[in-house]
């Protein structure tokens, strides 16, 4: 099962009755591990959390460390790219050359960096004069 394949499965696990807009991620660690998650909304919280979040954290709850690709499929016009938080969270845990891969569920792509999807990215040699 490839890593989009599991992004599609668990996007049908999604729970967003507020906006019905279903977003699955999946991410593969160096391990060979994938981890995947969803979007969830809530009633004080309509946005809700994101997938990659969601996916982040199933990692770290494993005790896993590193991204080696991502996968993130919506029902959209065009491919949906992770939120500014979720670019940070990958970026905390990827290479800034670690592809994230970016898919519709009518079959468009777009394929970035995380370095392309974040330039700039605050790292911790920011907090070196503390």
């Amino acid at each position: 099962m490839s890593l989009l394949d599991h992004a599609k499965a668990v996007r049908e696990n999604a729970y967003a009755p507020y906006s019905n807009f279903k977003v699955g991620a999946a991410v593969q660690t160096a391990s060979g591990t994938i981890y995947t998650g969803v979007n969830v909304e809530n009633v004080a919280y309509p946005e809700g959390t994101c997938a990659e979040a969601g996916a982040i954290a199933a990692m770290c709850a494993a005790g896993d460390r590193k991204i080696v690709e991502v996968a993130v499929i919506a029902d959209s016009p065009t491919p949906v790219t992770p939120c500014g938080g979720c670019r940070q969270k990958i970026a905390e845990f990827a290479q800034p050359d670690t592809i994230v891969r970016m898919y519709t569920t009518g079959g468009a792509q777009l394929d970035m960096t995380v370095a392309q999807l974040l330039p700039g990215v605050f790292t911790a040699d920011h907090m070196a004069n503390t």
